[in-house]
């Protein structure tokens, strides 16, 4: 009786994997729909809700202009992902197209898409910014509510 190592069992195993995966790429590519994000702002404070209805349990109140990631929409309700990952319902009514971004951490806005360039102001976690356009890669230019703008990084803010 022949024995076979771990080290043995583990590369086949990855082999027959990485097989499989080959022939079932295009099978798996022409069936599963290709989804981009889509991110919206809210236009007024709401609702968010355990289910597309206003029968459902609500959660939590959301900000005006805070983003949300569209999950799926249906009948009048969106499916919204906020930047903490919770999954909700809100009215699609609400939804605009303005985009928005929100600081994940303390943010440097500079005054140009570079980290030596003077800092224009600085927000804490949490702040909400007008997403005003894209910058050179890794970099967008957003404005504060009270009219101040700058580059931002694009690791610092959710909503992209």
């Amino acid at each position: 009786m022949k024995y076979r190592s771990n080290n043995d069992t583990r590369a086949m195993a990855r082999t027959t994997l990485a097989l499989w995966l080959a022939a079932a790429a295009p099978l798996l590519g022409a069936t599963a729909p290709a989804h981009a994000l889509e991110y919206r702002s809210l236009s007024e404070p709401s609702v968010l809700y355990d289910a597309p209805s206003k029968q459902g349990k609500p959660l939590y109140v959301i900000a005006r202009y805070t983003p949300v990631e569209i999950v799926i929409a249906v009948e009048g309700w969106a499916k919204v992902r906020d930047a903490e990952g919770a999954i909700t319902w809100v009215e699609s009514r609400v939804l605009s197209a303005k985009r928005t971004l929100i600081a994940t951490s303390r943010v440097e806005v500079r005054n140009q898409a570079d980290g030596a360039a003077p800092l224009v102001f600085e927000t804490d976690k949490g702040v909400v910014l007008e997403l005003i356009e894209a910058g050179p890669p890794g970099w967008v230019k957003v404005r504060h509510r009270d009219g101040q703008a700058g580059f931002v990084r694009v690791s610092q803010v959710w909503g992209l």
